[in-house]
């Protein structure tokens, strides 16, 4: 009985540690830490939502498009940090994000727009609503544009340690 509950210690150690602490490559944990970075990014992007919108009195989709650019930065820094490896190549990424985050901005603000003005929701349920369908959108083309660069990046580096043999 000890040696199954020291077993099931070190598994469940070995499990946090998998998806907490190692990089990792495996598209479960990619997306179980996205998950995280994505309900952070989220926050910060509906409390600057409800900040400007009802504190600021922007207007709610103005308010929605500078909420959404906030959490995009978020994602970004957080994303590369811990759920993605870096390809080292800076620009490349930040543009990658950018680009997808302008796509997810778009999907935003539809989705918000359409809710609130068409199903009269109001807007932070818009907003969640919005959340939870961008987050699948902007996981899949992170990990795969970024897995391409790194892939990209890998081979580089292998031509360049051939050459010079």
């Amino acid at each position: 009985m000890a040696i199954l509950v020291m077993s099931d210690r070190l598994s469940i150690k070995n499990l946090f540690v998998m998806l907490f602490k190692e990089k990792s490559d495996s598209g479960f944990v990619q997306f179980f830490r996205y998950l995280f970075v994505g309900g952070f990014s989220a926050l910060a992007d509906i409390l600057t939502l409800f900040f400007c919108a009802s504190v600021l009195h922007i207007y709610y989709l103005l308010a929605a498009a500078l909420a959404f650019i906030v959490g995009n930065i978020v994602n970004y820094f957080l994303s590369i940090a811990w759920v993605f490896k870096s390809s080292g190549q800076v620009k490349k990424e930040l543009l990658f994000f950018t680009i997808i985050g302008l796509g997810g901005l778009v999907l935003n603000e539809l989705i918000i727009w359409i809710s609130v003005e068409f199903f009269h929701l109001y807007y932070l349920i818009a907003k969640l609503v919005a959340v939870a369908l961008i987050v699948f959108y902007s996981f899949s083309l992170r990990r795969i544009l970024l897995m391409k660069l790194n892939d990209r990046s890998s081979n580089n580096i292998e031509k360049s340690h051939s050459s010079s043999i």
